[in-house]
């Protein structure tokens, strides 16, 4: 079996939050864009394509929904967080969410929530692109045979480990220092690196990530979704993990 890393007990607690999202989620759809990000320390990545290169498996309306309203409302968050608190303007995103006992705790949740859905959808971006798609190979294939029981019995396993996350969340495969890897699914914005792991790669299961496409089939996302899998990308990344040079 592969490893599979369970939740803090903290996550736990919040995972019921999720729940309140399915309930709300189609007024999802019906909000205003979001504000532009006051100015700040946090900005939106750029991605290396553009909204409509993932089509037909993830569509360019909600490519353009995902990124220039949901992420961007994480920055803006993050930004009017840092505007009266030093210490947030001068850490980054990864430094932040690594150690939230360190940040005060009248915003704490402000972080958690926000800094964690910038860290994860940075993430997200990254990992995809046109024409990708496939298997894995070199360092990254072996880990996966060695580690999470070869690339067909991993890939179950991960589109199942989605599929059980109730209401909103992520399914992650982390890595560590030596390069062994691991399924680790978290509810709502919670990243693997606010429990000291870092994150190879992972998969958005929030409904805005899929619904105005796929609807309720979840399953059907999460298997159309390997299609757009940047396994080289995600090989960079290996590396970075195991040189100690992974941030997010």
């Amino acid at each position: 079996m592969p490893a599979i890393l369970a939740p803090s007990r903290r996550s736990l607690v919040i995972l019921g939050a999720g729940a309140a999202f399915v309930a709300s989620a189609p007024k999802v759809w019906a909000q205003a864009a979001a504000p532009a990000a006051p100015t700040g320390p946090f900005s939106l990545p750029k991605r290396a394509y553009e909204a409509n290169a993932l089509e037909p498996h993830i569509d360019a309306t909600t490519m353009d929904i995902h990124y220039n309203r949901h992420h961007a409302a994480y920055v803006a968050a993050l930004n009017g967080a840092a505007k009266d608190n030093g210490m947030i303007a001068k850490a980054s995103v990864g430094e932040l969410i690594a150690d939230l006992g360190q940040v005060p705790e009248s915003i704490r949740t402000v972080i958690r929530t926000n800094g964690g859905g910038h860290a994860n959808h940075t993430m997200f971006w990254e990992v995809m692109g046109p024409g990708a798609g496939g298997a894995p190979s070199g360092e990254v294939a072996a880990a996966i045979t060695r580690d999470l029981g070869g690339f067909d019995k991993f890939k179950a396993d991960f589109e199942a480990a989605g599929l059980k996350v109730f209401g909103s969340g992520w399914v992650f495969v982390t890595v560590d220092r030596v390069g062994k890897l691991a399924l680790l699914p978290q509810p709502n914005q919670d990243s693997p690196i606010m429990a000291g792991h870092k994150v190879l790669f992972g998969n958005d299961v929030w409904e805005h990530a899929y619904y105005l496409k796929y609807q309720n089939r979840r399953a059907d996302y999460l298997k159309a979704w390997w299609n757009v899998v940047n396994w080289p990308k995600i090989e960079e990344r290996y590396a970075a993990a195991k040189a100690g040079k992974l941030a997010i």
